[in-house]
């Protein structure tokens, strides 16, 4: 289980994608610049307690209308080798020191647990209180067997990361789609394809759903 931390991080994680973000190519961009503000996700819990996963959403300003991203994020306390592309930034936290924070999509733990959510071996957690179940988080499972599959490649499009993984025997690859841009009800795929559905906060206060990531 992992132990969420209620302390100072330094620079912040909404500081880091305010300079992350446009280098990102699902960007649209903001009249004066990037203002992430939180606004809902979950968490995963590592297995092995060594990683912090977390699927946070900010929208990029409090103005109606703007618009919620979803950035998967996973926080290490040493660098993850060959991910230096992947890199949002460093943070020195309260407790743990220097944590080493990624996009989560490029992370083999943070996909390895997507996938076990998606298969029903991992539960989603509330994304600020410790051992508690978010049950707001929907999953359907893809249709078919599920065995076990590694991570071949990682490709942003103009509005999601395309996690393309192989499983055990098969002769096809999966591909999870993670929707970087969130659209209220998206639930884009055919009905048998498997997905992860959950909330996040609008500027106004009220709630929006859609679809976080869809196989």
């Amino acid at each position: 289980m992992a132990v969420i931390h209620h302390t100072t991080m330094q620079p912040t994680k909404l500081e880091l994608l305010a300079s992350w973000l446009p280098t990102r190519d699902w960007y649209g961009g903001r009249e004066g610049g990037p203002a992430p503000a939180k606004a809902g996700g979950f968490r995963l819990d590592d297995p092995a307690g060594e990683v912090g996963i977390e699927f946070m959403v900010v929208t990029d300003g409090t103005e109606p209308g703007a618009t919620a991203y979803l950035v998967p994020m996973t926080y290490r306390g040493a660098p993850l080798e060959g991910a230096e592309h992947a890199l949002i930034g460093t943070s020195e936290h309260g407790v743990l020191g220097t944590r080493w924070i990624y996009d989560g999509a490029h992370d083999p733990v943070l996909v390895g647990e997507l996938y076990a959510l998606l298969r029903g071996k991992a539960v989603a957690q509330h994304q600020s209180v410790d051992d508690t179940v978010d049950p707001t988080v929907s999953v359907t499972a893809p249709a078919g067997d599920a065995p076990d599959a590694e991570l071949v490649r990682v490709v942003d499009g103009a509005d999601h990361t395309a996690v393309v993984l192989r499983a055990d025997g098969a002769p096809e690859e999966l591909t999870l789609r993670v929707r970087r841009v969130l659209r209220a009800a998206d639930e884009d795929g055919s009905p048998d394809s498997g997905r992860v559905t959950a909330a996040w906060l609008l500027p106004d206060g009220s709630t929006a759903r859609g679809s976080y990531v869809t196989v």
